[in-house]
């Protein structure tokens, strides 16, 4: 019956349901309670599939590991470039060190010892002898600094050649200072003579192995090591290969009476006879008297004293020297002067200077001599002997 509540039960409204079948959806949706996460589990990103925590510290490792690979590339690179760059800046500053050396050895030694033999005519054999030690000297210093340089390990042999080098000028300098007094003699000069031509092979020789091996082992060092824009020096220690000879070393000595090397016997088969004769000598207006007899002459401070000498023989002779000595007062004096040539049968009248004031007031001997050529075998007329005074 409707509008009548059946006992135990509410009553019902007297409007109908809008729902046929009387079931009303729920005004409240139920809500299922999350379930708590674990205190160490890891978050998932929204959008689902992130690595997992294992997968994400297998990626962290290799990209440490790369980094460590990329930065010992960098240090390992770093380092050759450096080692490659030292190894080119020894290089160059080795060839920068040989090529000073050389330079300063042909400047400072070579060509003043050359100058010094071809005019130590005018000089007095002590004079000589002492400055061809202080170039003796120069040059020892020298073979010294080659030896004490820094040498990198690919410019090993060149070094080992450069110091033979250095060692054989110093060498051949030694040696001719020991014999340079006696080959400027007058007489018997040959023997010294001969063994100074010995160490002009030896110079000679330095020049070549320089040119033959330190050199290009330098150049050899550079390329194989990628160093570009270098130049390496050159030296020539011996010039004019005529000093090798032993009779044109007596002649530029003016000792051309030892140019034969011994004698002269092996180059004088010939009956050609060949010499000079003194004919006089002036000096300061008067013409000297040989002899005891005393030839009083007005000093100056650079007297010049004229020779005339003539060529007695029958053949043209070449470097023909003149010596004159003033003896008996303190150090003595002695110049000496060459004509490059004389011809058969030619007067030659020489200028000599004295190059300084003569000793005054003390008796003093003069002595001039045509020094002999080369086969000449009379020497009785080539010297003349005076006394003299010279005053104020």
């Amino acid at each position: 019956m409707l509008g009548r509540a059946r006992p135990g039960f509410p009553a019902r409204s007297s409007t109908l349901s809008f729902f046929d079948d009387g079931d009303e959806p729920p005004t409240r949706t139920a809500r299922t309670r999350p379930r708590p996460r674990s205190a160490g589990s890891a978050a998932a990103p929204r959008g689902g599939g992130g690595p997992s925590a294992p997968d994400q510290i297998v990626v962290r490792r290799a990209i440490f590991l790369g980094l460590l690979v990329i930065v010992a590339l960098v240090l390992i690179f770093g380092i050759k470039s450096c080692r490659d760059s030292a190894r080119k800046n020894s290089l160059r500053d080795y060839n920068s060190n040989v090529s000073t050396l050389v330079r300063e050895s042909d400047s400072q030694v070579g060509r003043p010892f050359f100058t010094l033999l071809n005019g130590a005519r005018s000089k007095s054999p002590v004079t000589v002898e002492t400055q061809v030690n202080q170039y003796r000297v120069l040059a020892e210093e020298q073979a010294q600094r080659a030896k004490s340089m820094s040498v990198p390990g690919a410019a090993v042999s060149a070094q080992r050649n450069l110091v033979t080098v250095m060692d054989f000028r110093a060498e051949a300098l030694q040696k001719t200072a020991d014999e340079i007094r006696s080959a400027l003699g007058a007489r018997n000069a040959d023997v010294a003579i001969g063994k100074i031509a010995g160490q002009m092979e030896k110079l000679l020789a330095s020049d070549v192995i320089y040119s033959q091996r330190v050199a290009p082992l330098i150049k050899q060092a550079l390329d194989s090591n990628g160093v570009t824009g270098q130049q390496i020096a050159s030296t020539r220690f011996v010039r004019v290969l005529g000093w090798l000879d032993p009779g044109t070393l007596g002649d530029r000595l003016g000792v051309p009476g030892a140019a034969s090397g011994g004698g002269g016997s092996a180059s004088c088969s010939s009956t050609t006879p060949h010499g000079h004769g003194l004919v006089s000598t002036v000096v300061s207006g008067v013409t000297l008297q040989p002899g005891s007899t005393p030839n009083r002459i007005t000093a100056s401070s650079n007297p010049t004293f004229n020779v005339t000498f003539q060529n007695q023989g029958q053949s043209d002779e070449r470097g023909v020297t003149v010596q004159l000595k003033i003896t008996g007062a303190g150090k003595p004096i002695t110049v000496r002067k060459t004509v490059d040539q004389t011809k058969a049968g030619q007067t030659v009248q020489l200028p000599i200077p004295l190059g300084q004031s003569p000793p005054v007031g003390t008796p003093v001997t003069i002595t001039v001599s045509v020094l002999p050529v080369p086969c000449e075998k009379n020497t009785t007329n080539n010297t003349s002997t005076y006394t003299a005074f010279f005053t104020r």
